[in-house]
C-alpha cells in the first residue's frame, strides 16, 4: 500500500468566474488525461511537503493557502495497487498564477473553469465534487473569499464573488447589510475607477486584524 497526496487549486477572476487546476497525465496508467495535481508521498516528506513538492513540479506554482480536504482509499481507486490519497485544496487569484510550467509526469497543466471540466483519470471527479462542495460551504463560515479579491475591492466584487462561488443569485440587501455587520470591512476613503458602466463605487478593504480580534471574543462569521 502507497500514500498519495492531491492538490485540489481553485483559481478565480472577475471575468472567468471560479476554475480549477488540471494537468494532462504523461504516462500510463490514464496516459494524456486530464488530473489533480499529486504523486506519492517519499520516505522523509510530511504530506504537507509532499503535495506543495508535487504541486511545484507539476505545475511550476506555489501557494500561500493549503488546506486538508479528505482522505480518498477506495481499493480500486488505483488500476496499479492499493494507493490511499490524501486531498488538499487551495484558493488563489489566476492572475497571478498564468505562468504554468508542466513538469515531471505531468504533459500540460492548465486552468479549467469548473463549469467545463473534461474526463478526469482515477476518482478525481470524485475528489473534484467533494473539493467544490468543502470551498462552497467553507465561504459561508469563513472569510476566506478574501484571498481572492484584490487588496481593494468595491463591493460588488465581493458580492460576484460569492454569486459566483454558490453559482446562484444572493439578496444583494442582506449581503450587504450582514457582511458590513461584521465590521471587518474599512472604507478605504478611495472611489473605483469609472468602467463606462456606472458611477465609481467606494473601495473596501478586509480588516484581518479585527478579524483575528472579534474571533478570540467569540464571533462567528456566517452568511
Amino acid at each position: 500500500m502507497k500514500v498519495a497526496v492531491d492538490a485540489i487549486i481553485f483559481g478565480y477572476s472577475k471575468n472567468d468566474g471560479v476554475s480549477v487546476l488540471l494537468i494532462q497525465r504523461k504516462y500510463e496508467p490514464f496516459k494524456n488525461a486530464w488530473a489533480i495535481p499529486g504523486g506519492f508521498v517519499l520516505e522523509d516528506e510530511s504530506l504537507e511537503v509532499a503535495v506543495r513538492r508535487e504541486l511545484e513540479e507539476e505545475t511550476g506554482i506555489s501557494v500561500n493557502f493549503l488546506e486538508q480536504l479528505y482522505t480518498f482509499g477506495e481499493p480500486a481507486r488505483d488500476p496499479r495497487q492499493r494507493i490511499i490519497s490524501v486531498s488538499y485544496f487551495g484558493l488563489v487569484k489566476t492572475s497571478q498564477y498564468q505562468q504554468l510550467k508542466a513538469s515531471t509526469d505531468a504533459e500540460n497543466a492548465k486552468w479549467f473553469s469548473i463549469k467545463k471540466i473534461p474526463s478526469l483519470a482515477f476518482d478525481h471527479k470524485q475528489i473534484l465534487l467533494v473539493a467544490i462542495e468543502r470551498l462552497r460551504t467553507k465561504i459561508r463560515y469563513q472569510p476566506i473569499g478574501f484571498e481572492l479579491l484584490d487588496k481593494k475591492f468595491p463591493f460588488s466584487d465581493l458580492e460576484k464573488l460569492y454569486t459566483t462561488l454558490h453559482d446562484k443569485e444572493i439578496n444583494r440587501r442582506n449581503f450587504s447589510k450582514k457582511i458590513l455587520s461584521f465590521d471587518i470591512l474599512e472604507e478605504t476613503g478611495e472611489l473605483s475607477k469609472p468602467d463606462g458602466k456606472g458611477r465609481p463605487s467606494k473601495m473596501y478593504q478586509f480588516n484581518q486584524k479585527r478579524y483575528k480580534e472579534l474571533l478570540k471574543e467569540g464571533f462567528h462569521f456566517e452568511i
